[in-house]
């Protein structure tokens, strides 16, 4: 457990704050859902009834709701101030998400009863549209301070900079600000628009401070470095409950990302607390605070907790659960091929080096057009969103790999312009970005040291007379998904110098099915066709 007193200020009781003398609040928060509807297994796939029943699982809203319901009932029972917040991304990671858009998550969190939601980015994974009527769904607010909306036709005036909440007389204000780089991560076209977090964060803080509000958190959607940058650049935040990284924070495991809290100091030489739950309905996170009556952080101490079988899940909402599973499990339940050992696609390996799932799906991908005059394959990291285990590979488990229906894009490209995608590529590992290129048909070398922009050390293509030094000025056949040709995660120069290119091929899941199959029982390997510079 992690106590500190902070240094205290004149400028909130000036400001005639609303917090009475010693106000403790306990926020519960998770962030990341990704549509983990379902129960997960230690790979973060959805977890099979059998392994379920045997006590192997973990999370899915059922426990998530069990957990918030108990603890919320027995502090409020003891007279304790209690708010639920979720720091984004219910959208997009399983097939409950690919079939209903939305309206289970939206569904599962009213159920729950949370305060308040932010936006993440996925929650623009199919446009502004469908995001819209997500909020619509909802009675909490989502917010998010960062975001213009006002050039869009269908998210003007339903996301809130920020939102006051009344927690037993005392004002609570809730600010927020979602990752900038969404337009290339997301969907969320060209109307909204993404302003500074920090200028924005700061100028809402600002304004509650006037209003008289003395308490004041961040609930954001732009990962712990930035919540780290935010916190040392922002006068008047009490505290962060953040999300995007995954980031596992705990008090109690030493196997873990960092402390919970983490701390920061900021201009005013003020400590603040930053909190995060890691992802996919794993852990839920419960931070104790307590406010002096000038709306000074005291006191904050916390973990994260396992959702794990020791957790009863909610019976109605396992019921209901399993009610919209039915016509979804039937067809993913079909086994496709086998696997000899565990096919790693964990977030951290696959954003910053080869991993095994990337070689299966950049493989598979190049395999599947090949006979098309296509020399190499390049997948994003962040594509790929779960492990499988060794055994039995159901259809299932590879949506929940590849669950953004993406299709097999190939056009033409300089190798100059594959030189440039590599450079994008490498360019924000330290920040986990999802655009790391887990590639086929080439081998790369870069150097991490190396300023972005400037860390690709060699590039060779894959030929029949083995590999030979790319050349800038030749043209080669690509293969990639529609997202990234399409500009995503910073892949520009697909969509303005991709030539001669067609979107529509088969479904980037199927593909990788069809090849599992193939080479059944499939073998989980590395390729050395990324490596770093010595």
């Amino acid at each position: 457990m992690f106590a500190r007193l902070l240094c205290s200020t004149a400028l909130l009781a000036a400001m005639g704050s609303t917090a009475t003398a010693d106000t403790t609040l306990h926020i519960l928060h998770i962030n990341d859902l990704h549509s983990r509807i379902q129960p997960i297994n230690r790979f973060d796939s959805t977890c099979n009834a059998e392994d379920d029943a045997a006590g192997e699982c973990f999370g899915g809203v059922a426990r998530v709701a069990t957990a918030i319901n108990e603890l919320r009932d027995d502090l409020t029972e003891s007279g304790e101030n209690v708010i639920v917040l979720d720091a984004g991304d219910q959208f997009q990671g399983s097939l409950m998400y690919t079939t209903f858009k939305g309206d289970v998550e939206a569904e599962m969190m009213e159920a729950i009863g949370f305060d308040v939601m932010a936006v993440g980015n996925h929650e623009f994974d199919d446009g502004p549209g469908n995001f819209a009527r997500f909020l619509e769904t909802v009675s909490f607010p989502v917010i998010s301070g960062n975001l213009d909306l006002s050039q869009s036709d269908e998210l003007n005036g339903m996301v809130e900079s920020y939102v006051v909440l009344d927690v037993n007389g005392t004002q609570v204000g809730i600010v927020s600000a979602l990752a900038t780089d969404t337009a290339e991560t997301s969907s969320p076209g060209p109307n909204v628009i993404f302003q500074d977090e920090i200028d924005a964060i700061q100028s809402d803080v600002d304004e509650l401070t006037e209003q008289g509000v003395g308490i004041i958190i961040a609930l954001t959607h732009v990962g712990l470095p930035v919540d780290i940058r935010i916190a040392e650049a922002v006068t008047g935040l009490d505290l962060i409950v953040g999300g995007h990284s995954h980031t596992y924070l705990s008090a109690s495991d030493q196997d873990r990302a960092g402390p919970y809290p983490t701390w920061a100091s900021n201009p005013d030489n003020e400590l603040v607390p930053i909190v995060q739950a890691y992802a996919y309905s794993k852990y839920l996170g419960h931070l104790e605070a307590t406010f002096n009556d000038d709306g000074n952080l005291l006191y904050a101490a916390g973990d994260t907790m396992v959702l794990d079988a020791s957790v009863t899940p909610d019976p109605e909402i396992a019921e209901r659960v399993a009610e919209l599973a039915a016509p979804i499990e039937e067809a993913m339940a079909e086994v496709v091929a086998e696997a000899a050992d565990v096919i790693d696609g964990s977030r951290d390996n696959c954003r910053a080096q080869e991993c095994a799932m990337g070689v299966l799906v950049a493989t598979a991908m190049l395999e599947r057009v090949r006979d098309q005059g296509i020399d190499v394959a390049i997948q994003n990291g962040g594509g790929l969103r779960a492990s499988i285990d060794g055994g039995p590979i159901t259809m299932g488990e590879v949506f929940t790999v590849l669950p953004f229906q993406n299709t097999l894009a190939t056009f033409q490209l300089t190798g100059a312009d594959i030189i440039a995608a590599l450079e994008n590529g490498v360019s924000r590992v330290e920040d986990g970005a999802g655009r790391f290129p887990q590639v086929a048909g080439m081998r790369y070398t870069w150097d991490p040291a190396g300023e972005p922009g400037s860390r690709i050390v060699s590039v060779e293509i894959e030929t029949d007379m083995g590999f030979e030094a790319i050349d800038p000025e030749a043209t080669y056949g690509v293969v990639s998904n529609n997202y990234m040709r399409g500009g995503g995660d910073g892949y520009s120069m697909f969509a303005a110098n991709g030539m001669n290119a067609y979107d529509f091929g088969p479904g980037l899941e199927q593909v990788v099915a069809d090849y599992l199959a193939e080479n059944s029982p499939y073998m989980p390997h590395l390729e050395d066709r990324v490596m770093q510079a010595e």
